[in-house]
């Protein structure tokens, strides 16, 4: 059981230390034994990859899988953020099992029986399982603990076991496919030569520009055929995963007045039994909408601030209010008032009880700990050595000065009611502490106030009435056109939003999820209808009607829906052409770069010391052209127009600083040799996904 309650300690430290290894995210799965690919309809497929159909049915037994073993770990309750996480994990899994499997079987890469057993026993095992038996205070490895825990395992030690097993096999086969790319990518000695000139050679010189803006927009032709040569040139650059662009309006579900006036008038007419209840906290246990707050007051922690003179002033038994605060009406009774401190010094020893330890071997060890300092023992080093709370106790258990309230309340009640030099021992839902009072401020009066609350909540006749106000306004603006109008005369504030299919959020909505799986359902401009055919969505406190105003696919966007953005890049290009060929026709003649800029009344700027890597240019911003001219231009040589990313320049190379000498590049092929390795850990995979054709339908189930 050590090993097993090891590995759910180890939990996500193990899992990242896989994704550690080879930047990526390897989530094993157990279970199905089903193949990836099957024979599905359109309605039950999940996934489309390389043109092979994936089922929710397999997808879902993966999920099953992998929630178990979050379970196991001690994840007994699985909440919606921990569901959508181990969905992702699952999909990405998913996708690198269907694009990295023809890979490992056309390479031959695998891990034989003997690999395993070599990875988890031999000579070298692998680092997860030299982690999981190696003794932290000797750092021996045991290797009869590992055969002892496999010949002994069952039930979840075997389910766990089996989880990191498949994890430790599918790390090397990635590792393998890694390594035999990586080897593949030998830097030559020409190449690091090269990279040393490109780094280390410099130039200086002077250029004229001419912006692209000289030429107004009038002045140049774009035809249709320009314009579909440049997208065609640079598709590209304009692909586009699928979206949907939908407007939509709410209906806020608040209290009417009536629901104000109802709260107010059950307050006043449970005031006078509120003032008459002997326990005043079973009496707001009983009543109100917010449980009893067991604590004490000094003055000026009460709000609103006018509550400290009058509770301060009263006698015990007095009921102010009723008073407003935090969209409720609330009254406050006066319980008692005591002589206690503003605040404490303490420290404490932690011994939780959890899968470890039972609560009575807990409590029992915390006695125990209790009786050693009792007897002169150290406190502060028994924390260090013996405390659950690792925060603590690397201080000696000290937790500093602290108010009434900010700690669990049988550890505040104890630390309070006590007195200084106290030592004793206290149970709170983390476990036991030993606890003892270092210091108390000097005792101030406080007060406990019993507070009776009545939440200003809607009624189900106003949800009720905004509802058919939602419906109506449904039902009558059944079309995209009445819509805007309704909108427009109503005065009603339109939202718009740009949702991904698998995207979960949309600002200032709760939960919306349902409306966005809903809008990759509905056509353009039309209305969004959930799956029973109702336009009206409920999202937390609002109900929501919208409509679908743009479709975009997964692909490449086409000419039309990008043809602003190409004009603009055309319009670029044609001014370049026009700026290029007159100053081609005013350098005729011409020897220096002065009579240039004197005949195109242009500015001479300087460079200097520009490599061919250099980000940007003194003057021109970032100009990868002027960086390559620089480069390669012979010295006192005007240079043809360079067309640039902003303007059209002449350049000038005044000096050339050649770097020193070299005939051994070795330093610079082992640092081209590691960027090569290190890249491949990430574009191997990445290239190879960018390759396949993956339809991502999960937005039709989740």
């Amino acid at each position: 059981m050590a090993t097993l309650q090891k590995i759910r300690d180890k939990f996500g430290i193990l899992v990242a230390f896989f994704i550690g290894i080879s930047l990526l995210s390897f989530i094993v799965i157990s279970g199905s034994r089903n193949s990836i690919f099957s024979n599905v309809s359109k309605k039950l497929e999940v996934a489309r990859i390389n043109g092979k159909s994936v089922s929710i049915r397999y997808y879902q037994a993966k999920i099953d899988s992998l929630t178990t073993i979050y379970k196991l770990s001690g994840n007994r309750e699985i909440d919606e953020a921990t569901s959508k996480k181990i969905r992702q994990q699952v999909w990405e899994e998913l996708v690198r099992e269907s694009v990295l499997a023809p890979e490992y079987k056309e390479l031959g890469i695998a891990i034989s029986p003997e690999e395993l057993y070599d990875l988890i026993n031999g000579d070298n095992p692998h680092p997860i399982v030299r982690q999981l038996f190696t003794d932290p205070s000797t750092g021996y490895f045991d290797r009869n603990a590992v055969i002892n825990f496999i010949k002994q395992m069952k039930g979840e030690q075997k389910e766990y076991w089996l989880y990191f097993e498949k994890q430790i096999v599918n790390e090397r086969k990635i590792s393998k496919l890694l390594t035999l790319i990586s080897k593949g990518l030998y830097p030559t000695n020409f190449q690091a030569q090269q990279t040393y000139m490109e780094d280390n050679k410099k130039a200086s010189f002077q250029y004229i520009s001419q912006l692209f803006d000289v030429v107004s927009d009038s002045a140049v032709t774009v035809t249709r055929k320009d314009l579909q040569a440049y997208y065609d040139k640079h598709k590209e650059n304009y692909k586009q995963t699928a979206s949907r662009k939908i407007e939509y309006v709410t209906f806020d579900v608040v209290p009417s007045e009536k629901d104000v006036q109802a709260a107010l008038d059950w307050i006043e007419k449970i005031k006078p039994e509120f003032e008459q209840a002997e326990n005043a906290a079973e009496f707001v246990n009983l009543n109100s909408d917010v449980p009893y707050i067991n604590r004490h007051y000094a003055y000026g922690e009460l709000t609103p601030d006018t509550l400290n003179d009058i509770i301060f002033h009263a006698e015990p038994g007095f009921v102010y209010g009723p008073y407003l605060e935090n969209e409720a009406y609330k009254l406050a009774k006066l319980v008692s008032f005591e002589m206690l401190p503003d605040s404490v010094h303490a420290r404490h020893i932690l011994v939780a009880f959890n899968q470890k330890m039972t609560k009575e071997q807990a409590q029992s060890k915390a006695d125990s700990i209790k009786n050693l300092i009792d007897k002169g023992g150290n406190f502060a080093m028994l924390a260090m050595t013996m405390s659950d709370d690792k925060g603590s106790a690397r201080l000696g258990g000290d937790l500093g000065w602290f108010k009434e309230g900010m700690m669990v309340k049988p550890f505040s009640d104890a630390c309070f009611s006590g007195k200084k030099g106290d030592i004793m021992v206290v149970e709170t839902q983390y476990g036991y502490h030993v606890v003892e009072i270092l210091d108390q401020s000097p005792k101030v009066k406080k007060a406990a106030v019993a507070f009776l609350q009545r939440k200003i909540e809607p009624s189900s006749t106003t949800y009720n009435a905004i509802y058919s106000q939602a419906s109506r306004f449904a039902g009558t603006n059944n079309t995209y056109e009445k819509f805007i109008k309704a909108t427009q005369e109503e005065g009603i504030n339109k939202h718009v939003a740009v949702v991904g299919k698998n995207d979960e959020s949309i600002p200032g909505l709760e939960s919306p999820r349902p409306l966005i799986r809903a809008a990759f359902t509905t056509d353009k401009d039309h209305i969004v209808l959930d799956p029973t055919n109702q336009a009206v969505f409920e999202l937390g406190d609002r109900f929501v009607i919208a409509y679908v105003t743009e479709i975009k696919k997964d692909g490449y966007a086409p000419l039309k829906d990008v043809e602003a953005e190409v004009r603009t890049n055309v319009l670029r290009e044609k001014k370049a052409e026009t700026l290029a060929a007159a100053l081609t026709s005013k350098m005729k003649g011409i020897s220096t770069l002065d009579e240039l800029a004197q005949k195109t009344q242009a500015r001479v700027r300087d460079a200097s010391d520009i490599t061919f890597n250099s980000f940007t240019i003194p003057g021109a911003g970032i100009e990868p052209a002027l960086n390559a001219v620089a480069y390669i231009w012979p010295q006192d040589r005007l240079s043809p127009p360079v067309k640039g990313l902003n303007a059209v320049y002449v350049v000038n190379v005044t000096s050339v600083t050649e770097p020193d000498q070299k005939s051994d590049f070795k330093l610079e092929r082992m640092r081209l040799r590691t960027e090569y390795v290190t890249r491949t850990n990430y574009e191997a995979y990445e290239a190879l996904k960018k390759h396949a054709k993956i339809e991502d339908e999960r937005s039709k189930f989740y």
